[in-house]
């Protein structure tokens, strides 16, 4: 059994609140990022957070994730909340070599996963060396 005391801890509650976040000041979520062959991969974690509520947008090259984790309503006494609630946010700034066009976003387990293929123009490629020829077809003749 709880037992309800004096919190010494308020101020630092305060402070930690100002840190990670409140409803109106979104909180950051952790984020890992890898590059696997062609692709670019970002996961955020969102614990307890609804998929309906995940909102992904891309606006130029800024994408930009949000979600929320609502705080629970009810009949209930809270004893004590150390789980941050609200809403989340995260903005990337994207490099031009992406194909912001074919993300992928999946969620599972409280992880969302972004997949973002590097874009055909970004690719190395080979470039064929031909021979030159002058304006009849032959080969050219290049003299010093």
């Amino acid at each position: 059994m709880l037992l309800r005391t004096a919190d010494p801890f308020r101020e630092l509650d305060r402070f930690t609140q100002q840190i990670m976040g409140t409803t109106n000041r979104p909180a950051v979520m952790p984020m890992d990022a890898w590059r696997q062959g062609d692709t670019f991969v970002l996961e955020f974690d969102l614990p307890g957070a609804a998929k309906e509520t995940i909102d992904i947008d891309v606006e130029r090259n800024v994408l930009t994730v949000r979600a929320e984790r609502a705080v629970r309503s009810g009949d209930w006494e809270r004893l004590t909340s150390e789980r941050p609630y609200g809403l989340f946010s995260r903005q990337l700034v994207l490099g031009d070599n992406l194909d912001l066009d074919a993300i992928d976003a999946k969620y599972a387990d409280g992880v969302l996963r972004l997949t973002v293929p590097v874009a055909e123009r970004a690719k190395p490629r080979k470039i064929e060396v031909q021979e030159l020829t002058d304006d009849t077809g032959s080969a050219a003749a290049i003299s010093a």
